[in-house]
C-alpha cells in the first residue's frame, strides 16, 4: 500500500512545454508535469526516455532548449539569481551513486551544504549532521567512515542524509533502490515513507522499482514519446492503452510486485 494521496494538491513544481535536447537528439518535447506538495511522485519510463535528464533539468544541471520550470513559485529559468539560489536551498538531491565526496567522512559530507549555506558554529553543524545521519538510520560509528568503507545501502542513506542537511521541502531521488537487495530496498522505501510523513516532504523519485511504486508512491508519471504520457495513481496505469505501460504494469514482474506489497 502507498502512503495515501497527498492532502494538498498545490503544485510545488510546475513544468510546462519543456524541450530538452543534446545536439540533434531531442529527449523531451512539449513535456508538462505538476508535482503536488506533500506527495511522493514516481517517474518511470523505458530506457532512453530521459527520466534522470528530467530530474537534472528541474534542479538546474541541464539547461532546457525551451519551456518553463517553476519551483515553489519561482521561475527557475528566468528569475533573479538571488531568487533561484534561495529556492535551491529548499531542496535536496540524492543521486543514484550517492555522489559523496570520496575524501570526506560521512559527517563531513553531510556538513558540506551547511558550510556552504549556513552561518553556524562548527559545534552546531556537527550536532545537526549527526542528527541527520541518525535520522536516516545510520549508526553513530558511520559518521567517521569514508564512503569507500560503507556498503551500497549505507552510501545511499548517507547521500540522503546530505540531501536533508538544509531541512528541504523537496527531495529529488534518482534510482534510490538501484543495486540494493530486496530487503535493503524495502527498508529504504520504508525510510522514505516515514520521512515524508514526519517531515512533510515532497519527493520526486526516478525509479524502475515496481515494489517502490506500489509501496510509497502516491502518483506515477510515465515518460514516453518525449513527454509525460500519463500520470496518476498506480491503479490507473493498468488501464492505459500503450504497449510499454501495459507490459510494465501488468506483466509478470508487475503482478509479482503487487503481491509482495
Amino acid at each position: 500500500m502507498n502512503t495515501g494521496a497527498p492532502n494538498d494538491r498545490t503544485p510545488i513544481i510546475e513544468v510546462r512545454n519543456l524541450r530538452t535536447q543534446f545536439g540533434r537528439q531531442i529527449v523531451h518535447d512539449q513535456l508538462d508535469l505538476d508535482v503536488w506538495r506533500g506527495e511522493v511522485l514516481g517517474i518511470v519510463g523505458g530506457s532512453g526516455t530521459g527520466k534522470s535528464v528530467l530530474l537534472r533539468t528541474i534542479v538546474g544541471l541541464n539547461r532546457p532548449a525551451a519551456g518553463s520550470i517553476r519551483v515553489l513559485g519561482v521561475d527557475m529559468l528566468h528569475g533573479s539569481s538571488a531568487e533561484r539560489r534561495e529556492t535551491e536551498r529548499r531542496w535536496g538531491v540524492a543521486f543514484q551513486d550517492g555522489a559523496l565526496f570520496s575524501s570526506l567522512t560521512v559527517l563531513q559530507n553531510v556538513m558540506a551544504p551547511m558550510r556552504e549555506h549556513l552561518k553556524l558554529s562548527h559545534t552546531l553543524m556537527k550536532a545537526l549532521g549527526e542528527l541527520k545521519i541518525s535520522l536516516v538510520g545510520l549508526p553513530p560509528l558511520s559518521c567517521g567512515k569514508l564512503p569507500s568503507e560503507l556498503s551500497g545501502g549505507m552510501r545511499k542513506r548517507a547521500a540522503l542524509a546530505r540531501a536533508l542537511a538544509l531541512d528541504p521541502e523537496i527531495v529529488f531521488l534518482d534510482e534510490p533502490t538501484a543495486g540494493l537487495d530486496p530487503i535493503g530496498a524495502a527498508a529504504y522505501d520504508d525510510l522514505i515513507g516515514e520521512l515524508k510523513r514526519s517531515l512533510g516532504l515532497t519527493v520526486f523519485m526516478v525509479t524502475h522499482d515496481l515494489d517502490s511504486l506500489h509501496a510509497i508512491c502516491d502518483r506515477i508519471a510515465v515518460l514516453a514519446e518525449k513527454r509525460v504520457l500519463v500520470e496518476g495513481p498506480i491503479e490507473l496505469m493498468k488501464n492505459v492503452d500503450h504497449p510499454w505501460v501495459q507490459e510494465y504494469f501488468t506483466g509478470p514482474r508487475a503482478r509479482a510486485a503487487q503481491h509482495s506489497v
